[in-house]
C-alpha cells in the first residue's frame, strides 16, 4: 500500500508542477502570436487549466477504469465550488461587482446533462464529440459576452506569460510531458490504492484523484485571494467547471464510450447538482461570499468526502 501512495503521490507533484508549466507556456505563446487577452484568458488558460483532470480522466478510462475517471470529473467540479471557493472565501471574503450568472447557469445545465447519460446508460463517441461541441460554442458565445466576474478591491490580475518563444515552447512541452506522466502514476496509484483498501474506484476518483487535479487551481486561487483578488477565483471555478463537464467528459467518451457508472447517482451528482446550483444562487442573489458561507461550503465538502467512502 505504501508503494500505492508514493506512485499517487508522485503523480500529484507531476500533475501539479507540468499545470503550471503549461499555463506559462501556453500563455507566453499567445502573447508572442498576438492573441487577444480574452482569448488567452478564455480558451487558451482555460483549456490548460483543464489538462491534470483530462489526462487523469483519459487515461483512467483507458486503463479500464470508467470510474475513476467519471468520479474525476464530478469531483473535481464538486471540489472547484466548495473546497476552493470555501477556502477563498474563508481567507477573503467578498462581493462580486460583475457577471458570472450567465457562466454558473451553464455549469448547471452541463452537470445535468451529464446526469442525464448516466441515468439513461448513453455512451457512445458520438456523443462525446456533441459534449466537445458544445464547449465550442460555449466559447464562442463567450468570447462575444467577455465580462466576468471581479471583486470590488480586485486588482491587476498576475502576469503568467513573459518567456521568449524557445522558452515557452520547453515550458509547454515539458509542462504535457509531466502530466502525461502524472497522470499515468496517479491513476496507476489511485487503482491500486482503491483495490488494497476495498473502496470503490468512484470513491476514490470522486476524491482522491479529484482534489489531487485541482490542487493546482486551489492554490493559485488562495493566493490570488491573498493578493486581494478572491474575485478572480468565482470565475476561474465557474469557467473550469464548464471546461470539466463538456472538455473532459466529451474526450473521454469520444475516446473510452463507456457508460458512466450510475453509482455516481447516489451521492456525487445530487451534491454536483445543489454545489452548481449554489454557484448560480451566489452570482443571482447573494453576490456576498462572506467567511460563514465559506465555512459552510468547507463543512459541506468534508462530509461528501465522508460519505463517498462509506
Amino acid at each position: 500500500m505504501l508503494t500505492s501512495i508514493l506512485i499517487l503521490l508522485a503523480g500529484l507533484v507531476a500533475l501539479t508542477i507540468g499545470g503550471e508549466l503549461l499555463v506559462r507556456g501556453a500563455v507566453s505563446l499567445a502573447e508572442i502570436f498576438g492573441l487577444s487577452a480574452l482569448v488567452t484568458g478564455v480558451v487558451i488558460v482555460g483549456a490548460a487549466t483543464s489538462m491534470p483532470e483530462l489526462v487523469a480522466s483519459i487515461q483512467a478510462a483507458l486503463a479500464g477504469s470508467p470510474g475513476i475517471a467519471w468520479g474525476n470529473i464530478v469531483g473535481s467540479n464538486i471540489a472547484n465550488t466548495l473546497l476552493i471557493l470555501g477556502a477563498v472565501a474563508v481567507f477573503a471574503p467578498f462581493s462580486l461587482s460583475g457577471g458570472g450568472k450567465r457562466d454558473a447557469v451553464v455549469g448547471l445545465l452541463a452537470a445535468v446533462l451529464l446526469g442525464g447519460l448516466a441515468w439513461f446508460g448513453l455512451a457512445a463517441t458520438w456523443l462525446g464529440i456533441v459534449l466537445v461541441a458544445l464547449l465550442v460554442i460555449y466559447i464562442v458565445w463567450r468570447l462575444g459576452h467577455p465580462r466576468m466576474p471581479t471583486a470590488e478591491n480586485e486588482e491587476e490580475e498576475e502576469e503568467l506569460g513573459g518567456y521568449r518563444l524557445p522558452a515557452a515552447s520547453a515550458l509547454f512541452a515539458v509542462g504535457v510531458g509531466l502530466l502525461v506522466l502524472g497522470g499515468s502514476w496517479l491513476v496507476s496509484g489511485a487503482v491500486d490504492l482503491a483495490r488494497l483498501a476495498g473502496v470503490s474506484e468512484v470513491a476514490i476518483g470522486a476524491t482522491v484523484v479529484a482534489i489531487g487535479t485541482s490542487l493546482p487551481e486551489l492554490a493559485a486561487s488562495v493566493a490570488a485571494a491573498l493578493r486581494g483578488q478572491p474575485g478572480l477565483a468565482f470565475g476561474n471555478v465557474v469557467g473550469s467547471n464548464v471546461f470539466n463537464a463538456l472538455l473532459i467528459g466529451g474526450v473521454t467518451m469520444a475516446v473510452a464510450p463507456m457508460p458512466i457508472p450510475v453509482e455516481l447517482l447516489d451521492i456525487e451528482w445530487p451534491v454536483l447538482i445543489a454545489s452548481a446550483a449554489l454557484l448560480v444562487l451566489l452570482a443571482g442573489k447573494i453576490k456576498r461570499i462572506g467567511r460563514g458561507v465559506g465555512a459552510g461550503m468547507l463543512a459541506v465538502f468534508a462530509a461528501y468526502s465522508a460519505l463517498a467512502f462509506t
